[in-house]
């Protein structure tokens, strides 16, 4: 049986060779990138938790809070592009290092705030520091992972952020009962203590990263040949079909509808991330039972993105997992409505939206990832990334208008569930790519 790549209908059987290769980089690999990810994570939305006392000492709105809260992605939709595309030149790990110290240091600034401009600004200036970082993240495994194991290693990298949002809430909840010592509030308490860890991760990354396959000096010579092979062979097959250059890649209509999807998952998500602290304190409950009850919808999270991701591995099927994905998202915001005052059952719904949520995204690269080469990789994804990321502004500012107007979490959960089912309706009317089957689905072995 052949073992080389081929059509989607030839059967795959992994080597022992392959195996081992994969198995190291991930090893080498995947906990640097997921510290840096859950540092990225705890950054960008503890400024929920810091929210229950800053919101009252700084007399901020729910439109107020949520517009300053979500400002931090036009930051980060002004330099993603020109940030994936110098990290293309300049390598991975000398960039990472400067996205992570530069965004510990300005979250850290965030204690400093005294009113809604200088809130503004500084969550501005957090989006310009960390833009890159994620889509950088995307790109670097287009350059060590084959196609066959990339929604799994995204499934692995989001797993990062499902951690950070469980463990974030209890910290967070915890700081925010340091409040009054050494003159600090808990929030800015909050704020200088969570911007260490990426500043720490920098420091990590620096040492130990490797940018390319060729430079593994952990690897044995057949592990880097085989992989360095693998693929260029992957890459050579793609290009056959369509090679994209960057100009391209950044007006082609599919990836502007890649872009949409994208654009309202993350209207659902960080609607829904900013202002979950605010809807368990709404359940009368203390500042440190918030955070270990808003843990509790990423744990069941955690579970349904790695089997979800591992599913549409094995199947090699996309474009149905997404969509299901972003339906059962809607399904669990929109029951929110019919649910307010019980709030056992209101946590149900929210935690089945939160497990379609976490499945979206390491589903949702494998589609760019499988479409877009070289140079054209890193553009597309940074324009997918950044614009998409805009949801994380909307989102926040959509729910924080619709509750200052209706006083109505249910009507604003949703508010920014319409979103995702756009995204359901947008992935399943852009349909299949044939790239996707460059790539054989792993089969059982069979015989000659």
């Amino acid at each position: 049986m052949s073992q080389a790549l081929g059509s989607s209908a030839t059967t795959a059987v992994i080597s022992p060779l392959e195996r081992q290769t994969i198995r190291k980089v991930a090893w080498r690999l995947m906990p640097l990138l997921m510290l840096g990810y859950f540092c990225a994570y705890l950054d960008r939305v503890n400024v929920g938790y810091a929210g229950l006392q800053m919101n009252k000492a700084l007399a901020f709105s729910a439109s107020v809070f949520g517009f300053g809260s979500g400002i931090f992605f036009w930051g980060y939709f002004l330099f993603e592009i020109p940030s994936n595309l110098i990290l293309a030149r300049v390598g991975a790990r000398l960039w990472f290092t400067r996205i992570l110290i530069t965004w510990g240091i300005i979250s850290a600034l965030d204690a400093l705030v005294w009113n809604a401009t200088s809130f503004y600004v500084i969550r501005f200036c957090l989006g310009l520091a960390e833009a890159g970082f994620y889509p950088g993240v995307v790109y670097f495994l287009t350059r060590w992972f084959p196609s066959y194991y990339r929604s799994r290693m995204m499934a692995f990298l989001m797993l990062a952020s499902v951690i950070s949002l469980i463990l974030g809430p209890i910290v967070s909840g915890q700081l925010l009962e340091l409040d009054g010592m050494g003159g600090l509030a808990g929030w800015q308490w909050l704020f200088l203590l969570e911007g260490l860890p990426p500043i720490i991760m920098g420091i990590v990354i620096f040492f130990l990263l490797t940018d390319r396959p060729e430079e593994a000096r952990w690897l044995d010579e057949e592990e880097r040949a085989w992989l360095t092979e693998r693929l260029k062979h992957e890459e050579t097959m793609r290009e056959a079909i369509r090679r994209y250059e960057l100009l391209e890649a950044l007006r082609n209509p599919r990836v502007w509808g890649l872009t949409l999807v994208y654009f309202g998952q993350n209207v659902s998500n960080y609607g829904f991330l900013i202002f979950l602290p605010q809807i368990i304190k709404a359940f009368g409950v203390s500042y440190g039972m918030t955070g270990l009850i808003g843990a509790i919808p990423f744990l069941f999270a955690a579970f349904a993105m790695l089997v979800w991701g591992w599913h549409s591995d094995y199947t090699g099927e996309r474009v149905w997992h997404l969509a299901g994905a972003c339906l059962l998202t809607a399904a669990g915001l929109f029951a929110c409505y019919f649910l307010q005052g019980n709030p056992v059952a209101m946590m149900i719904a929210l935690i089945c939206a939160q497990m379609g949520q976490a499945s979206i995204t390491p589903i949702f690269w494998s589609l760019p990832t499988a479409m877009l080469t070289g140079i054209a990789a890193a553009g597309g994804i940074a324009l997918i990334n950044s614009v998409g990321n805009l949801g994380g502004f909307f989102g926040p500012s959509i729910y924080g208008l619709v509750k200052d107007a209706t006083h109505s979490d249910g009507l604003a959960l949703i508010a920014i569930g319409a979103f995702v089912v756009m995204s359901a309706v947008v992935v399943l009317a852009l349909g299949h790519d044939h790239r996707l089957e460059v790539i054989p689905t792993r089969k059982s072995p069979e015989k000659d």
